[in-house]
C-alpha cells in the first residue's frame, strides 16, 4: 500500500522511518519532507503543503492511508477535507484540533469536564491583563491563545518577563502566534510545581491506546536553564511516570477528556498529547494539550515501538463509528531511547538557515538521526531550520544511552551548532540509589 505522512519535521521524519518497517508498505511519501527523508530510498518527498491540494494528490495516487504530523494542517482542517472525499486519514477533525490550537478553548473545556489544570484567566486586553498579573505577582505563566510551533508559552520567574511576555503576545506578536478567531488572546495561569512528563496515547474517538512513556527538554541551555523551545531532547521511558501516576493520568486525565470531547459532539481521533506536570505526592495536573506526537518525543518513542505502526494506524482508522485500537497490543523494546537536538545558530529566536551539515552518519539498528530543519541544496543537506537534527539512540540503561547519544552527535557538525549536554539529566537522578 502507499501511505502519506504529511508534515516535514523530526517527528514526521521518524513517523515515515517507522511506517517503512513494515512489509505490507510500497511507497511512503512525506509532503513537504525534510533533507533526511530525501536521502532515504524507501521515503519520497511531495513539495505539496495545502490541505485541498494535498487531497486532490492522494485521490490521484489512491494513498491508502494518511497520517497527519503537525498541528497547522490540523488546524486548518485536512483531517475534514480527506474524510469528505472517503480517504482513511489518522487525526483529529479541526474541531477536535481546538485543545492544541486555541489555549481558552483547551482551559475552558477541562474545568467544564473537571480535569485537573492550573487556574486560569482569558484575556484580550492588554490593560486587564497586566493589572492582573500585578494582582498575581510572579513566578507565572503566560500563553499565547493559538498555534506557536511550540514558543507560545513564557513560564515568567519575574513580574517584568510576564508584563513583557503580554505585550509579545498582545501587542507586539513577536512570536509569530497564529491568532485564531477574535484576535489576540492570553491565557495567564498559575505556576505548578514538580516534574513534567509527556503523556501521548493514541485514540480511535472511542477507544485509548497508551503510548510508552518520555520526557522532552524544553529549556534551550543545561540544567533547565535558558528559554523555552519547541524541545532540546527527550528520553523514553520516563521513571517519573510510576504505575501510580500512569492509572492516575489515564483516569484522571486522558480518559475523561475522550469521554468529554465525545459527549460534547467532538469526538477525538489520533494522537492526543497531554503535558503533565506531577507534584511530589505523584498528582498529575494537566499543563497544556497537543493533538499531535510530541517532537522530540517521537524519535525516542518510536525508537522503541516494536510493533508494526502500519497495523497500529489501520485498526485506529477502521471504518465505522470508531476504530478497533482496543484490539491492539503494543510490544515494546526494554532499552532506553534518548534523543539530543542539534539546533541552529540563533535559535529559538532568530535561527540561522543555510549552514552546509557534515559528517551523518549511516543509520544503524540503534543509532538514528532524524532531521527536523534540513533540506537538499546543490547535493549538500543544509540547515533549513531551528531544531536541525535529533540524535536517537537506543541503549540498555539512560546513562549508556547519553554516551551513545553524544558519541553519535560529535561526528556531525554545522557552523553554530547548538545542543545540550544533559539530556536524561532526571532520569539519572532517579536511578541514583
Amino acid at each position: 500500500m502507499n501511505i502519506l505522512v504529511i508534515g516535514g519535521g523530526g517527528r514526521e521524519h521518524a513517523l515515515a522511518w517507522k511506517l517503512a518497517q513494515s512489509p505490507k508498505v510500497q511507497t511512503i511519501y512525506v509532503a513537504p519532507g525534510n533533507g533526511g527523508t530525501a536521502l532515504d530510498a524507501r521515503l519520497e518527498n511531495v513539495n505539496i503543503t495545502g490541505v485541498h491540494e494535498l487531497r486532490a494528490w492522494a485521490v490521484s495516487k489512491k494513498i491508502a492511508l494518511t497520517v497527519v504530523g503537525p498541528e497547522g494542517p490540523l488546524a486548518a482542517g485536512v483531517v475534514d477535507e480527506f474524510r469528505k472525499h472517503g480517504l482513511r486519514v489518522f487525526g483529529p477533525t479541526q474541531a477536535a484540533a481546538q485543545l492544541e490550537s486555541s489555549k481558552a478553548f483547551s482551559k475552558a473545556f477541562m474545568k467544564r469536564h473537571g480535569i485537573p489544570t492550573a487556574d486560569y484567566e482569558t484575556f484580550t486586553d492588554p490593560v486587564a491583563a497586566h493589572a492582573y498579573l500585578d494582582k498575581k505577582g510572579a513566578p507565572i505563566v503566560v500563553k499565547a491563545d493559538g498555534l506557536a510551533a511550540g514558543k507560545g508559552v513564557v513560564v515568567a520567574l519575574t513580574l517584568a518577563e510576564a508584563h513583557e511576555a503580554v505585550d509579545f503576545m498582545l501587542l507586539d506578536n513577536t512570536l509569530g502566534v497564529t491568532h485564531n478567531e477574535g484576535g489576540a488572546r492570553v491565557v495567564i495561569e498559575e505556576f505548578l510545581t514538580g516534574e513534567e512528563a509527556s503523556f501521548i496515547v493514541m485514540c480511535d474517538g472511542k477507544n485509548v491506546l497508551p503510548l510508552a512513556t518520555s520526557q522532552d527538554h524544553k529549556r534551550l541551555l543545561d540544567d533547565d536553564l535558558g528559554p523555552n523551545t519547541g524541545g532540546m531532547g527527550a528520553y523514553s521511558p520516563a521513571p517519573v511516570v510510576t504505575p501510580d501516576v500512569h492509572a492516575r493520568a489515564m483516569r484522571e486525565i486522558i480518559l475523561p477528556t475522550i469521554r468529554g470531547m465525545e459527549k460534547d459532539g467532538i469526538p477525538f481521533t489520533g494522537f492526543l498529547y497531554a503535558g503533565l506536570m506531577i507534584d511530589a505526592n505523584g498528582h498529575p495536573k494537566t499543563l497544556e494539550f497537543n493533538c499531535r506526537m510530541g517532537d522530540p518525543e517521537t524519535q525516542p518513542i518510536l525508537m522503541r515501538l516494536k510493533t508494526d505502526l502500519v497495523d497500529v494506524m489501520l485498526a485506529a482508522t477502521e471504518p465505522g463509528p470508531h476504530g478497533h485500537l482496543d484490539q491492539v497490543e503494543l510490544q515494546w523494546d526494554r532499552r532506553t531511547a534518548l534523543g539530543v537536538v542539534m539546533a541552529a545558530h540563533g535559535y529559538p529566536l532568530q535561527p540561522r538557515k543555510g549552514d552546509v551539515i557534515t559528517g551523518l552518519p549511516k543509520q544503524e539498528d540503534d543509532a538514528v538521526v532524524f532531521h527536523a530543519g534540513t533540506a537538499m541544496k546543490d547535493g549538500d543537506v543544509v540547515t533549513s531550520g531551528g531544531r536541525v537534527l535529533c540524535v536517537t539512540v537506543l541503549a540498555d540503561n539512560v546513562r549508556q544511552a547519553q554516551q551513545r547519544a553524544y558519541e553519535v552527535a560529535l561526528g556531525v557538525h554545522f557552523d553554530g551548532m547548538q545542543y545540550r549536554t544533559d539530556i536524561g539529566h532526571r532520569a539519572v537522578k532517579h536511578a541514583t540509589p
